[in-house]
């Protein structure tokens, strides 16, 4: 293997090696200098220019071999490896603006619980007890401590009406209550 191809193939694993240990410890840049690149100069974009233009040099370079001389072999990749990096760096760029700005569902708080309907999975004997009634929020199924004004066997549909503390809730049957009539 000659130097041309050898120095394209360091600079390529160099740039792979920054990027798989960026991933794994953090970004190295903000260890080093504290400072949080974002756009062009961010660390998988430069990962992607010097990594892609490594590798895609040490292709062109060893598919050109000894037909010309070494600095033309050198010109000829390099330009071969910025025509590749180019394009790889931008996809790059495209792929982090879009994970980073992918929509999330809101962090469940207390008000997204109240309201929510649900159903008592373990009985709340009094109004002083608790029981257990699963919640569905947000697609989600949750599982909360339930206090109850009535008595209220498993199975009854229930509407949360307070949220006391993060693992409980207040609750009232929905159920058609068939003796009022």
């Amino acid at each position: 293997m000659d130097g041309v191809t050898l120095a394209f193939l360091i600079v390529g694993g160099c740039s792979v090696a920054v990027l798989l240990i960026s991933v794994v410890v953090g970004d190295i840049a903000q260890f080093a200098v504290g400072a949080d690149a974002d756009g062009p100069f961010s660390l998988p974009a430069i990962a992607a220019f010097f990594g892609g233009g490594g590798f895609a040099g040490a292709i062109a370079a060893s598919a050109i071999g000894d037909s010309v001389s070494t600095s033309a072999r050198l010109l000829i990749s390099l330009a071969i490896a910025v025509a590749f990096a180019v394009p790889l760096t931008w996809a790059t760029l495209r792929l982090a603006s879009t994970l980073m700005n992918l929509r999330t569902d809101e962090t469940l708080t207390s008000s997204s619980i109240l309201g929510a309907h649900g159903v008592v999975v373990t009985s709340i004997s009094s109004a002083t007890s608790f029981g257990e009634v699963r919640l569905t929020v947000g697609g989600h199924t949750l599982k909360f401590n339930a206090r109850s004004q009535q008595p209220l066997p498993v199975g009854t549909p229930v509407y949360v009406i307070d949220v006391p503390s993060s693992t409980s809730v207040e609750v009232v049957s929905t159920a058609f209550d068939t003796e009022s009539e």
